[in-house]
């Protein structure tokens, strides 16, 4: 089934992670219109204002209501300088939508930052993002943070004297634990935020669930519908597509949480 879009969010400004293409793309797409300020997120400024261009081309949206930003979540100190860029144009931000995912290389990757490459993109780099945002989310009321989760946080184990599986690294394992670890983040008390799984998708992920999978945009709703203030949302909250459901007991631990707010303090502390 299908959720209802938002009527209007005239006057909103909401900051999409991982907007060029497949869900992140269509969420951009669906917010700017129903009148939302979208501030578009790439990895390269040109991927991002490629996005823009492709959005304002085919959906005839207002090129006015899209910001391109950009950064490459596999180095922190980018991250940095784009909460720092965001803040400076937009201090007060109505939604934040933590998108940008990838699938866990075949083979174990470090970042230059020392982190398992997957674990920083998906999970480190939204940590860090979302907790330098936090004046302009929490400026005025109803400000609301949305990560996009999987499923497959369930399968998952957090390594905590191994977050970067140095000792076994499997694939999968590593992709599901950046998925647990923002399914739990979502319970900082800190912003308002829940998570998402948007169902399986025609995305660059897909080849992680299988050989099929929805539209994008058929995700993509499932996302948007959270981002509307008219929506009442729990913090920490987990939605399967449109019903809300329960997470992994990990991510309504209260110890959890705390645990994994001083591990993620500790791995982007370098750079915060």
């Amino acid at each position: 089934m299908s959720p209802t879009l938002p009527a209007t969010l005239s006057g909103r400004t909401v900051l999409v992670t991982g907007a060029t293409s497949g869900i992140g793309f269509e969420a951009a797409r669906m917010l700017v219109d129903s009148g939302a300020t979208v501030l578009l997120h790439g990895r390269t400024p040109e991927e991002a204002r490629a996005a823009v261009d492709r959005l304002i081309a085919a959906a005839g949206v207002d090129g006015a209501l899209l910001r391109p930003f950009a950064a490459d979540f596999s180095r922190l100190e980018e991250v940095e300088n784009l909460a720092h860029a965001v803040v400076r144009d937009h201090p007060y931000l109505h939604a934040l939508v933590n998108n940008a995912a990838m699938a866990a290389p075949e083979r174990h990757t470090l970042t230059a930052d020392g982190n398992e490459i997957a674990f920083q993109v998906n999970f480190l780099a939204h940590y860090l993002l979302t907790t330098m945002l936090e004046p302009a989310l929490t400026s005025e009321p109803g400000g609301r943070v949305v990560n996009v989760s999987s499923s497959l946080h369930r399968t998952a184990a957090i390594q905590w004297n191994d977050p970067h599986r140095t000792r076994r690294y499997a694939r999968l394992a590593a992709y599901a634990q950046s998925q647990l670890a923002l399914t739990v983040f979502a319970a900082d008390p800190r912003v308002t935020a829940v998570s998402v799984d948007p169902g399986v998708c025609e995305t660059g992920l897909l080849p992680l669930y299988g050989h099929e999978g929805a539209p994008a945009a058929e995700g993509a709703a499932h996302v948007v519908r959270l981002c509307d203030p008219a929506v009442e949302i729990v913090n920490g909250a987990y939605y399967d597509r449109s019903e809300r459901v329960s997470p992994a007991a990990a991510a309504t631990e209260d110890r959890t949480v705390k645990r994994l707010t001083k591990l993620a303090d500790l791995l982007v502390g370098h750079t915060a």
